[in-house]
C-alpha cells in the first residue's frame, strides 16, 4: 500500500487514532459471549484454573508449579484460554482493589470513561500479550488495501496499520484474533456496477473469501467465527457482512455504520468513527475558544438527506433565533469551522445513515456534541461514557431542542466542555505507533481480555 504518492510521512499514519480502542474493545469482550465455542469447549478448564486465580495472588499464579506443570500438556488453544484466565483476574484484581498503575504518557480517569482502572489494566496486559494473526490471501485492490482518504479513509489505514501493527504474529497458532483483510469500500468500488443494484457480487467476494480460509485453515471452523473481526466504514458493511451468516452472529464487526436497527450488536461489535482531515493530518482542526466566549448557542450545517435532517430543517432551518444557527448552505464567507468555534453545542445529526464525522470535529475544536440519532450505539462506547461529555437526542427531540440546551445549566455545561478537551485524545492522530496507548487500538483488546463486560452499565 502506497502512500507516498499521495501524502507525507507524517499522513501516513493519520489514522492510527483508530487502532488502539479499537484493540482493547476485542480485548475486553471477544470471549464474553455465550456463543463462543471455545468457552464451551474449555470452560471447565477456564473454571479450574479461575478458581486458582482467585484463591491467589497473581504473582503466586505466575510462580505455582503446579499450573505450570499443567500448561507444559496443554494444546496452544487451551494455553491461549489459560492466558486469557489470567489477565482478565489481574484486570478484576485491579478493580476490586482500586489499584492505579503509573504510565508516563497516560493514566485514564474521571467520568469520562465507564470504568478506567479496568481500561488501564486491560491495556498493560494487551501489551505484554495480545496477538493477531492477519490471513494472507487475497491480493490488493480488494483485500489488503483500500481507498486512505476521506471521510471512509479510516477503513483503508486500519487496514494497513493492522497489517504493520506490534501486536501482529505471523503464527496463527500464537494469535487471539484473526483480521479478515477484505475492505467493503474496496469491495463497492471495484466489484459494485454502478446503479446495478446487484447485491450478489459483493456479497459473494466475502463469502468465497472466508470458504477459502475455512478450508485452508482449522481457526474460523474451531469458533465458527468468534474470535474473527472485520472492520468496514462503508455504509453497506453490515449488508455485506450478512451474507455470511457466522460473520453476521458470530464475528466482531467494526463498523461506522452501528445501527441496532440494522442489526449491530453492541454486545459484540465495536463502533468506529468517522473522522474527515481535508489535508491528510490535524492541523489546524485542534483547539478553539474557551466557554465564555462562544456566543452560539447551537449550530448545524449541511445536506438535507435522510429523515432526522428533514425533521431538522423543517423545525429550525428558517429561524431567525441568533442562539440556533441551523442552515442548509452557510452564507458567503461564513466559515464552518469557524462557526464550530464560536457554539457551545454542535448538532450530530444522521444522514442516510447513523455515522458522521461532525461529532468528531465538535470534539476536536472544543463544542460540545449532540448526538442526534435514532438507534446509534457511539463509538467505543465500550470504554467511553458519552453522556458526561455529549448531548444524546433522538428526533422526537427536535421540536424542543432549544428548551432542552437552555435547562442545561451552565456550570454543566462547562463540565462536558473541559470532558471534551479531555476525551478528545482517543480520537486525534499519532505519528507514531506508540502514540497509541490511549486510542482506538485498545478497544479491540477490551473485547478480548475482560471475560466480563463490566466496563459499562447494562
Amino acid at each position: 500500500m502506497d502512500f507516498t504518492a499521495t501524502s507525507s510521512s507524517s499522513s501516513r499514519v493519520v489514522w492510527l487514532i483508530s487502532v488502539s480502542l479499537i484493540l482493547v474493545s476485542l480485548y475486553f469482550g471477544l470471549q464474553s459471549s455465550s456463543t463462543f465455542p471455545l468457552v464451551l469447549s474449555f470452560g471447565n478448564f477456564s473454571q479450574f484454573l479461575a478458581t486458582n486465580v482467585s484463591s491467589k495472588k497473581e504473582s503466586q499464579l505466575n510462580n505455582s508449579q503446579p499450573i505450570v506443570k499443567l500448561q507444559k500438556k496443554l494444546s496452544s488453544l487451551e494455553r491461549l484460554e489459560a492466558g486469557l484466565v489470567r489477565a482478565r483476574a489481574a484486570i478484576k484484581q485491579a478493580q476490586s482493589k482500586n489499584q492505579t498503575f503509573d504510565d508516563p504518557e497516560y493514566v485514564p480517569t474521571g467520568p469520562i470513561y465507564w470504568n478506567p482502572i479496568a481500561f488501564h489494566r486491560s491495556y498493560l496486559e494487551m501489551e505484554k500479550h495480545f496477538k493477531i494473526y492477519v490471513y494472507e490471501e487475497g491480493e490488493p485492490p480488494v483485500f489488503h488495501y483500500s481507498a486512505s482518504q476521506g471521510i471512509l479513509g479510516i477503513e483503508g489505514i486500519l487496514i494497513h496499520q493492522l497489517e504493520i501493527s506490534k501486536f501482529r504474529t505471523n503464527d496463527p497458532e500464537k494469535a487471539h484474533v484473526y483480521f479478515l483483510p477484505f475492505s467493503v469500500l474496496s469491495i463497492v468500488s471495484y466489484v459494485y456496477v454502478v446503479d446495478s443494484r446487484e447485491w450478489g457480487p459483493m456479497r459473494n467476494t466475502a463469502a468465497d473469501y472466508i470458504d477459502n480460509i475455512s478450508r485452508k485453515y482449522p481457526y474460523w471452523n474451531r469458533s465458527l467465527g468468534s474470535d474473527h473481526f472485520m472492520l468496514a466504514c462503508h455504509d453497506w458493511g453490515p449488508r455485506i457482512s450478512l451474507a455470511i451468516p457466522y460473520l453476521y452472529k458470530n464475528s466482531i464487526r467494526v463498523l461506522c455504520n452501528a445501527n441496532t436497527s440494522e442489526r449491530f450488536n453492541p454486545s459484540k461489535d465495536v463502533s468506529l468513527p468517522e473522522i474527515y482531515l481535508p489535508q491528510g493530518t490535524t492541523d489546524g482542526l485542534i483547539g478553539g475558544p474557551s466557554p465564555s466566549h462562544r456566543s452560539v448557542l447551537v449550530f448545524y450545517a449541511g445536506g438535507i438527506h435522510g429523515y432526522i435532517r428533514q425533521v431538522l430543517m423543517e423545525y429550525w432551518g428558517k429561524n431567525d433565533d441568533p442562539d440556533v444557527q441551523i442552515h442548509e448552505y452557510l452564507p458567503k464567507n461564513v466559515s464552518y469551522y469557524g462557526m464550530i468555534r464560536k457554539s457551545k453545542y454542535c448538532i450530530c445529526p444522521s444522514g442516510w445513515e447513523v455515522a458522521s464525522p461532525r461529532m468528531v470535529e465538535a470534539l476536536y475544536m472544543g463544542c460540545v456534541p449532540i448526538l442526534l440519532k435514532d438507534h446509534y450505539v457511539a463509538p467505543f462506547s465500550d470504554v467511553l461514557n458519552w453522556k458526561s461529555f455529549a448531548v444524546e437526542m433522538t428526533s422526537n427531540d427536535i421540536p424542543n431542542l432549544k428548551k432542552i440546551l437552555n435547562a442545561i445549566p451552565q456550570r454543566q455545561y462547562i463540565k462536558m466542555q473541559k470532558r471534551g478537551l479531555q476525551v478528545r485524545r482517543h480520537f486525534e492522530c499519532k505519528r507514531s505507533f506508540d502514540g497509541l496507548k490511549w486510542t482506538s487500538v485498545t478497544i479491540i483488546g477490551h473485547k478480548v481480555f475482560s471475560g466480563d463486560n463490566f466496563c459499562c452499565p447494562k
